[in-house]
């Protein structure tokens, strides 16, 4: 973690240096040997020299002129190309380089988390993978890790390198898939930029002022302020007790013994943070600016799953962002649908993560966007799922449909209405090219269906051709169906290409928040802080609370105290020093209370604990 913030510190100081003096002329990271410029689109290559100075850029049977203004920032603009190479760029001033190996094709930037991160040698079948990789027109280049606070960082790091059995593995596995289908079907060479950091969240990756235009953002801001409220005080600690750890392992080499303390890592969020709001549309988005893409390829949201609501406005906010401040217009901007992970449930719930999955489809209304729906190879017990092939199958099918013109189904079917007929509901779809069909030949699975009471159970279903039937006897006056509304569903519905459909729900009810977890605070033994599901960004109502008890190791439950704590509630009572347990309008209650989110749903009666009832 030391290293992480001094690594900050240093690209930070290095921002600043970008817009001092240069002693000697260079260019943006994201220019450089083996890379590949977009083909057919005007090409900005850019860089720093000495204020005035004048620069000229030779390429490809071009020859550029330009001048260092006075920050020392210059650039030129390449004329469209035709794909080909291997090119020559040599770029002169006072001094001279030249880059080799360089090719003219289509570059995509592909961005989020740790899905998009995720190496090819972590993938499925990654040793036969490796060893046929060789694929010379394949570029990759994977950019460092930078998150700023403020708009300063002037350049990212990164290095593009040749696809071949020695490189591939450490390639972006849903980016190399990508290239890999979509090189062998348009037969130009392909560079993909891994634009990633795993764990990140959407706010993260979209400038200050949009970020802050969304009202939605609001506790997102707030919880940051708290905490940078905090963080003099947590570095303090830090610094402490990272000092000392370091001279006590200084003491144990010196003499000879062994060392395993662990050493201390921050807590909490703090300035260059993954976190940090805006950080790495700062550190990572903004320095590569305006260079030539065709689109970007974007795998995130797994972080902001528990906020599914505020990602509604979040995602299309920040491609729209991405869109003014690149300066192409709507460029193709294609993402990959979230898929199952987690426990599978035997019965109809609320899900968080299917409500996610909502968030990304209904982003579908902005121009020029298109998903690939990977509900059917997920893996419950594993986030990373490794079937990264078909994920960068889906991928390039969409981008053939959206950047190339190929007039192929690209996308599984997707809901477009429903009709309420006597005791069924009709589902129709859009994308569904040569019919409707379950993937793996049995009966349909994974609809649920529910009446005014708001009770899902599960549905017969059936094809009837380019719209399914939904039925149950359970429910003679359904109101509404969903399909694969789990975070691991278990369905089966399919266009006739094999394509998944996507997950839907036909209503907007508001789910139940149900209590996730009972922790002992950290910050304060004598409570227990709870975390919820289904809560949202909104939190609950901000009024008394009422109804709750605690208990220790004996079991014996008393009145307690409570208080929101950002989306949470931390209980406690002066009479229980270490509590174990807590109950919220149980049997016995003398106070029933009257939490409720802000959605207006009111929240049931729990308990954290599984003992039996005292008679």
């Amino acid at each position: 973690m030391k290293k992480l913030i001094g690594t900050f510190s240093l690209l930070a100081l290095m921002a600043l240096c970008a817009n001092a003096v240069q002693a000697d002329l260079r260019l943006a990271h994201v220019f450089g040997n083996n890379m590949v410029l977009q083909r057919e689109m005007t090409v900005p290559v850019w860089g720093w020299a000495e204020p005035g100075e004048d620069v000229s850029v030779a390429f490809a049977g071009q020859k550029l002129h330009g001048k260092a203004g006075a920050d020392g920032r210059w650039m030129v603009k390449l004329s469209p190309m035709q794909p080909g190479g291997p090119h020559e760029m040599t770029v002169t001033g006072r001094n001279s380089i030249t880059l080799k190996n360089v090719l003219v094709g289509e570059v995509w930037y592909c961005a989020g988390q740790s899905n998009i991160e995720m190496q090819v040698k972590q993938a499925m079948n990654a040793d036969a993978e490796i060893a046929g990789a060789k694929h010379p027109e394949i570029r990759h280049m994977t950019l460092q890790k930078v998150s700023s606070l403020e708009p300063t960082v002037q350049d990212v790091d990164g290095e593009w390198t040749v696809c071949s059995p020695e490189t591939a593995g450490s390639f972006s596995a849903a980016a190399y898939f990508f290239a890999h289908d979509l090189q062998a079907e348009i037969k130009v060479p392909v560079g993909v930029i891994n634009s990633s950091w795993g764990g990140s969240q959407a706010e993260a990756w979209m400038d200050d002022a949009t970020l802050r235009a969304i009202p939605e953002a609001k506790p997102i801001f707030d919880n940051w302020n708290r905490m940078m409220a905090d963080w003099p005080k947590r570095k303090a600690a830090y610094d402490d007790a990272h000092a000392k750890w370091e001279q006590a392992a200084a003491k144990a080499k010196a003499e000879g013994k062994p060392f395993d303390a662990k050493e201390p890592q921050h807590r909490g969020m703090y300035p260059g943070h993954v976190y940090t709001p805006s950080g790495l549309f700062n550190g990572m988005v903004r320095p590569v600016m305006p260079l030539a893409i065709r689109g970007v390829l974007w795998y995130q949201g797994e972080s902001n799953r528990d906020r599914p609501y505020q990602y509604r406005k979040l995602f299309p906010a920040m491609i729209r962002n991405w869109r003014a401040a690149w300066g192409l217009g709507d460029f193709p901007f294609i993402f990959v649908q979230l898929p199952g992970f987690g426990k599978p449930r035997l019965e109809p719930e609320d899900s968080e993560l299917a409500g996610l999955r909502e968030a990304q489809t209904m982003t579908l209304a902005e121009p020029k966007t298109a998903m690939a729906i990977t509900i059917d190879i997920g893996d419950a017990a594993d986030i990373h799922p490794k079937n990264k092939q078909e994920v960068g199958r889906r991928l390039a099918l969409a981008a053939l449909a959206m950047a190339y013109g190929n007039d192929a189904e690209y996308s599984g079917p997707l809901f477009r209405k429903s009709n309420l007929e006597g005791n069924v509901i009709r589902i129709e779809f859009t994308h569904v090219d040569g019919g409707l069909t379950a993937s793996d030949g049995k009966p349909l699975r994974g609809f649920a269906i529910a009446g005014d009471d708001r009770t899902f159970v599960w549905a017969d279903a059936t094809i009837d051709g380019d719209a399914v039937i939904v039925r149950s006897a359970k429910v003679p006056h359904p109101a509404a169906v969903r399909y694969a509304w789990a975070d691991t569903p278990d369905c089966n519905l399919a266009g006739k290409t094999g394509l998944p459909a996507s997950p839907f729900r036909t209503d907007d009810w508001s789910p139940v928040p149900i209590l996730d977890r009972a922790e002992v605070n950290r910050y304060n033994t004598k409570e227990l802080r709870l975390f919820f599901q289904h809560v949202g960004e909104g939190g609950f109502v901000d009024q008394p609370l009422t109804g709750f008890t605690v208990a220790g190791e004996d079991r014996t439950f008393v009145p307690a105290t409570a208080k929101l704590y950002f989306g949470t509630i931390l209980v406690s009572s002066d009479a229980v020093e270490k509590p174990v347990a807590v109950r919220y309008a149980w049997l016995g209650t003398a106070e029933q209370g009257d939490l409720t989110a802000v959605t207006g749903v009111k929240v049931p009666p729990f308990r954290s604990d599984d003992w039996p009832e005292k008679q």
